[in-house]
């Protein structure tokens, strides 16, 4: 990497491809020497070079079309109509980023290259002994290492692959160790330097390339090509949309299968629809729950299918359910900033109120859309309407965002430069949104798709899940701006009086409605140290919960499922590693422990009447027409 980087993108992807290929018949001839074919099937690994210079072609052809940011200080800006390529996607700035950064590794010192060296010589002196072994004895063979991505037995039976991989995750081990031994760099230039080199590892798994993957290799053989071929077009297909494909879409339609529970839009505005859903039992709690899901992603993650379904639960519950479904922005949306979101999030609380004849509404925020509620109940407190609140849920939501994770690696001002460049026709596109969320998940949400469906050619899964993490939506630049800039890298909302929304100073600590708080232990999103640091912010009473599994799962987790576990009442003081030690474990969802938490606070039940019928004043059926806008 010492001689100078081309200029022109597709030009670099294509020798990046081409070294991939060249480096891993080279790493098989030298791990299988005497072997006379030591990849067989002459004709499967012709197939393949077709398949791959296919793939280079395209891709260069992809990328000169679209003309990405390459962040080099040279390359030209996206246009309205490109697809955005996320920082990390563009090979240049990869490869340019990885040269800066390796010269901090203390990897590159002469002691730490001969540490390398031996503990390879070590592995491979002991994976040889193993092999000859089982090939003279029968023993059996212990690899040291695991990992899901080589869990296939053609990996371990095939000693060139054993020792390929088993070489490949030691090598990501001493990396990552390398970073958290550098010396001379601060604890945010380490997390990124972490994160890249993770996303760089990841990137070079031997389970990426055709050539170092004993599966593909034999699907290659069985299906004589077909699998690459059939990969190729689905890559294709990719690069032209600007966006994975994780899911087989063609089995959900909106309504039908998913978003289907029964209800109405009763209120509209540019920017949301307001649904009402149908109540199924006699008796509905008086305070409605009003559902404010983040507008990053569809309202329908809570209202996935019957067995999934938040909002059809909670209608049975009892609760009169009203959710707020976003527009997905576009060029007229483009004045829409931070005021706009608190301001329709007080105008639906007022319309829920004057709707049923209510004094007061249940609240509820999911992710971004709870940081906005926060900031909601702080200017009712200001103004002296906080009465209008009966109790705020917030699920996975950060005010704090001192600790808020690997996002905050996407707010420096090089990476703001690649957002503002990307949102020149005033809103961001979703599918840059969605790439970066998919790096953070990288080898599930983005090689977990290369090896499975564009090399080993399988067919997409129906999951009503992964069709919903791939529905993007569009988000205003003026906001997304803001956001990024106020609450993940200033900190600002935590700091009183410093933000304020619709002409009214915000001050967390005037909040005294009772709320609920819950965080997903395994989040990636939302870390769930962050989000219990609202507690600290509030003044009310306050009830937190820790759910198992992550964003999603841990809130997505119907009783009837009896999945994960959640702690509850441990100290609410202090920090979440306080809370876990002094916490009650529960095995299942925390749905029930939430409904018992607000039926105490607002207890009062009414028969159903027409105030509680969501056909009264409907303008079309949920899951109304905002939900489909792209």
């Amino acid at each position: 990497m010492a001689h100078d980087l081309p200029r022109d993108a597709g030009e670099l992807m294509t020798q990046m491809l081409q070294a991939q290929a060249e480096l891993a018949r080279q790493a098989l001839q030298t791990l299988v020497p005497d072997a006379a074919d030591p990849v067989p099937g002459s004709a499967a690994i012709a197939e393949w070079s077709a398949a791959v210079q296919q793939l280079q072609e395209q891709w260069a052809r992809f990328l000169e079309q679209q003309r990405p940011l390459a962040a080099l200080g040279s390359a030209p800006g996206l246009g309205t109509d490109a697809v955005p390529v996320p920082l990390f996607a563009d090979p240049a700035r990869w490869l340019q980023l990885v040269r800066e950064w390796a010269r901090a590794l203390p990897f590159l010192t002469a002691e730490r290259q001969q540490r390398l060296t031996e503990q390879l010589a070590a592995l491979w002196d002991d994976l040889a002994r193993q092999f000859q072994a089982a090939a003279d004895e029968g023993a059996s063979v212990r690899l040291p290492r695991k990992d899901r991505r080589f869990a296939a037995t053609e990996w371990r039976e095939q000693p060139a692959f054993a020792i390929l991989h088993q070489s490949y995750l030691l090598l990501g081990e001493f990396l990552l160790e390398a970073v958290d031994e550098a010396e001379g760099m601060g604890e945010g230039e380490r997390e990124s330097l972490r994160f890249a080199t993770r996303a760089m590892l990841d990137a070079l798994s031997p389970a990426n390339f055709p050539m170092t993957n004993p599966q593909v290799l034999a699907r290659t053989m069985e299906t004589g090509g077909e699998n690459l071929r059939r990969g190729m077009e689905r890559l294709a297909a990719d690069l032209e949309r600007g966006q994975l494909t994780h899911v087989d879409s063609t089995a959900f339609r909106l309504g039908e299968t998913i978003a289907a529970t029964p209800g109405h839009v009763v209120h509209e505005t540019e920017l949301y629809q307001l649904i009402q859903y149908s109540p199924t039992t006699d008796e509905v709690l008086a305070a409605p729950l009003v559902i404010f899901p983040p507008w990053i992603n569809r309202f329908y993650i809570l209202d996935l299918n019957p067995k999934k379904s938040f909002v059809r639960w909670a209608v049975a519950q009892g609760l009169t359910v009203f959710m707020v479904s976003w527009r997905s922005a576009d060029e007229s949306l483009t004045h829409v900033e931070w005021d706009h979101y608190i301001r329709a999030q007080i105008e639906v609380i007022e319309h829920v109120r004057a709707r049923l004849g209510v004094p007061a509404v249940h609240a509820l925020g999911y992710c971004v859309a709870g940081t906005t509620l926060a900031a909601t109940l702080a200017v009712l407190a200001r103004r002296g309407e906080s009465d209008r609140v009966a109790s705020a849920t917030f699920l996975t939501a950060q005010v704090d965002f001192e600790v808020a994770g690997e996002l905050k690696l996407f707010v420096d001002e090089t990476q703001m430069e690649v957002i503002r460049q990307a949102s020149k026709a005033g809103y961001m596109d979703g599918r840059y949104l969605a790439a970066t969320f998919n790096l953070l998940r990288g080898p599930d949400l983005i090689w977990n798709t290369v090896v499975n469906h564009y090399l080993l050619g399988e067919d997409y899964p129906t999951f009503d899940l992964l069709h919903w993490n791939g529905d993007v939506t569009n988000l205003p630049a003026l906001w997304h701006e803001a956001y990024l800039r106020d609450l993940y890298r200033d900190n600002l909302l935590v700091v009183a009086d410093r933000l304020q929304a619709d002409g009214t100073p915000i001050d967390l600590s005037r909040i005294a409605t009772p709320i609920y708080v819950q965080a997903g232990r395994e989040d990636h999103i939302a870390p769930p140290a962050s989000v219990f640091r609202m507690l600290g912010h509030v003044t009310g009473p306050t009830r937190f919960v820790l759910a198992g599994s992550g964003h999603i799962a841990g809130v997505v987790n119907p009783p009837e499922a009896a999945k994960y576990q959640f702690w509850v009442d441990g100290p609410v003081a202090g920090t979440l590693d306080d809370f876990v030690a002094g916490a009650s474990e529960q095995p299942g969802s925390w749905w029930g422990d939430w409904m018992g938490w607000l039926t105490a606070i607002a207890p009062e039940l009414v028969e159903v009447s027409d105030q509680r019928d969501s056909t009264v004043g409907a303008l079309e059926p949920a899951p109304g027409r905002y939900v489909g806008l792209r």
